[in-house]
């Protein structure tokens, strides 16, 4: 068995999430100077590596799809937690917190990780090949949830300005779950061939792994599961020790506040982000485009639910609504989404619109 699926206790991959997350346990909830930051922003670079290889192992393991769900319901999970924590200690500054996130994050991985995965696609065999059926579906499943959590409250009338009455909150937060439900048992069970990577002629690849090495044991894929956790919580935490410094470099720069919620979303998405680059470099457009869609629904359907009940201790307004120029965004996404995700066939062009698509929501989420 290769080394890579050997995770031992020297290597930097077993280390450095450890000590990530010791050097959270000392650094939390304290101003830290400067130095310490850039110590924490390495160690959290190097978790967000070790996150991925060992995300990697757990997905030869059990094979695809259930590899990509992994990382994106663990990432999810952590994120969640990540956002209701800096709303119970951020006051009335995050009312809004939640929707930029996971807008950020929608953007993110529908335009950034959806379109750098087809282009390295695209680069390597001319035409990223992937199956429209799965793809579409899970992009539908997207589209629904995010009108439904960030679309619909900007014109609901029960109560003034972008957020739901409590009854809206609670239809909005139990579809959510019950969308998100329904996808993953499709995508795990009837239709699990509809998420597998395909080869140029529409076939299935003779493996699901790298084509080369044998899965691992159930000892070591249990030893990443454990340590994955770990590089995760590392990720997310260490994101937040260092949260007020990019608080006060946004404000120094004189950002909208709104844009902590685009920092934070491409913090807690670079392992995702690399996974999926490192798949769409093997040929495996499918599982890139797994990671990117079920992350971006995960973030919607776990989220939602998750600050609805938050919501019932927290102070003040839930803002949920989307303002013109993000609804705009998301509808040119969705769109120019199913065009590319139709044919089950894409080039470089489609991977560069995509990015394209990202690079206004980073410039107009700086600049609105």
């Amino acid at each position: 068995m290769p080394a890579l699926l050997r995770p031992r206790m020297s290597d930097w991959t077993v280390v450095v999430p450890v000590l990530a997350v010791l050097l959270l346990l000392v650094t939390w909830n304290r101003e830290l100077p400067g130095p310490l930051v850039a110590v924490v922003a390495a160690f959290l670079a190097g978790a967000v590596l070790a996150a991925v290889h060992h995300a990697e192992v757990v997905a030869h393991k059990v094979g695809e799809p259930y590899g990509s769900l992994v990382l994106a319901v663990a990432v999810t999970v952590i994120e969640v937690a990540l956002i209701v924590t800096l709303m119970i200690s951020g006051g009335d500054k995050t009312q809004a917190l939640a929707r930029d996130t996971v807008f950020a994050a929608v953007m993110i991985t529908c335009n950034g990780i959806l379109g750098l995965s087809l282009l390295l696609g695209a680069l390597r065999r001319r035409v990223a090949v992937f199956n429209p059926e799965g793809t579409g579906g899970a992009l539908a499943t997207v589209a629904t949830l995010a009108t439904l959590s960030l679309v619909v409250p900007t014109f609901t009338t029960s109560k003034t300005g972008p957020e739901f009455s409590p009854a809206q909150l609670a239809f909005a937060a139990v579809a959510s779950l019950a969308l998100y439900g329904l996808f993953v048992m499709v995508q795990t069970g009837r239709h699990r061939d509809y998420f597998l990577p395909v080869t140029g002629d529409g076939s299935a690849p003779d493996s699901d792994g790298d084509g080369h090495a044998d899965p691992p044991s159930t000892r070591t894929a249990v030893t990443s599961l454990v340590l994955l956790l770990v590089a995760l919580v590392a990720v997310v935490g260490d994101a937040k020790t260092v949260s007020p410094t990019i608080e006060a470099g946004v404000a120094a720069a004189n950002l909208p506040q709104a844009f902590v919620g685009v920092v934070i979303a491409l913090l807690v998405l670079l392992p995702e982000t690399l996974a999926a680059a490192r798949a769409a470099r093997r040929d495996r457009v499918q599982i890139s485009l797994n990671l990117a869609l079920g992350s971006a629904m995960a973030s919607i359907g776990l989220t939602i639910p998750a600050i609805a009940l938050a919501s019932i201790w927290l102070d003040g307004p839930l803002l949920l609504g989307l303002g013109g120029t993000q609804l705009t965004l998301l509808a040119l996404t969705v769109v120019t989404g199913v065009l590319t995700v139709v044919p089950g066939r894409a080039t470089v062009l489609q991977g560069g619109v995509h990015l394209v698509l990202l690079a206004a929501f980073v410039f107009l989420a700086a600049s609105p």
